[in-house]
């Protein structure tokens, strides 16, 4: 099953590592790399690099935006609102790789993530998890927010490297909370001897259940992606 450790690890500490997990692999990268692949469909490195640099831009504004209303999310029910969605997965796609393209040098986006990322660890860290905060519409506690942010990194660690077997893997942390977050979802603990880095790619479509699979999960299969 897991191969990562269940001990308690604080929210801030799954954004800084899994962050520092990513920040590992993207600052050696050049613009070689910056080409291949990766397992989002329709970009190369470079385009999931700049959606990267969204999500930490992202998670500095909302670690700054205070909400006085009661939180109507938490690490789990957020991703509720990631269904999967052809039409604006498309468009999403389209403008992400125009706007990646402005960058002609990609050492100049790579920084910019780089340094954007490293003072979103420092924010979270400087954080009350309790502090309630506003993102994308909704309000969640400071420490939910930061889940969501390591656990987005952290699926998005797996896309990056698709194409890039040398680079080191997503932090032991990052993983830990992606399935406790699929779990969540599930509303109980996959019924399959998954790895976890299996586990976040099968939940969240990136591969395709089994036949087996698919007869282990039994009617939570038509489910799946929990997430995308």
């Amino acid at each position: 099953m897991t191969t990562t450790s269940e001990e308690h690890v604080r929210p801030a500490h799954v954004v800084r590592d899994a962050y520092g997990a990513l920040a590992a692999v993207v600052g050696p990268l050049g613009d070689e790399e910056s080409w291949l692949p990766t397992d989002c469909t329709g970009w190369a490195v470079r385009d999931l690099v700049f959606h990267l640099l969204g999500d930490a831009r992202r998670a500095l504004v909302a670690l700054h935006t205070p909400a006085a209303r009661p939180p109507d999310r938490d690490a789990v029910s957020y991703w509720r609102d990631w269904t999967p969605d052809p039409v604006g997965a498309a468009h999403g796609r389209r403008s992400n790789r125009v706007a990646a393209s402005m960058f002609l040098d990609f050492r100049q986006l790579r920084e910019l993530y780089l340094e954007t990322a490293a003072a979103t660890v420092a924010a979270a860290t400087a954080t009350e998890p309790g502090r309630r905060v506003s993102t994308q519409g909704h309000v969640l506690t400071a420490g939910d927010l930061m889940t969501t942010l390591g656990v987005e990194a952290t699926v998005h660690h797996l896309d990056l490297t698709v194409a890039l077997p040398t680079a080191p893997g997503p932090a032991p942390a990052g993983l830990t909370a992606v399935r406790a977050t699929l779990d969540g979802l599930l509303r109980r603990p996959v019924p399959l001897a998954w790895s976890d880095e299996h586990y976040a790619r099968a939940a969240t479509g990136r591969v395709p259940l089994t036949d087996s699979e698919r007869d282990a999960l039994g009617a939570d299969a038509e489910r799946v992606p929990l997430f995308s």
